[in-house]
């Protein structure tokens, strides 16, 4: 996944466990795209505290995901997801009843996976 997708991703899920500065900061370079100037002029300080402060936020948020583990958790969920609505396309095809019994048990499962 790419880095910038990823902090965007962080800043969602763990967003208000920042300082408001920090996440003002993050979310104005990665999800309004301004650049280390631009943010350095509008919370009047230099580039450099605004590239500190990136650097503490996107730790934190990282520290955060390995500790908690909820973004991959989500992603692990979408992906049991994606697999039922593939199973249950299947169904719509012609299958005998045996065939969509053992469709249905498979789903069955992996909703277990998931909950």
């Amino acid at each position: 996944m790419e880095r910038k997708v990823e902090i965007s991703m962080l800043c969602q899920i763990y967003g208000r466990l920042l300082t408001e500065k920090q996440l003002n900061i993050l979310d104005n370079y990665y999800n309004l795209d301004l650049s280390l100037s631009e943010i350095a002029e509008n919370e009047n300080i230099t580039r450099q505290a605004v590239r500190d402060i990136m650097k503490k936020g996107e730790n934190k948020l990282f520290e955060f995901e390995e500790k908690l583990g909820i973004m991959k958790k989500t992603q692990r969920q979408e992906e049991k997801i994606a697999d039922i609505l593939s199973e249950l396309t299947k169904i719509q095809t012609k299958f005998t009843d045996e065939q969509i019994s053992e469709i249905l048990e498979h789903i069955k499962e992996e909703l277990n996976c998931v909950v």
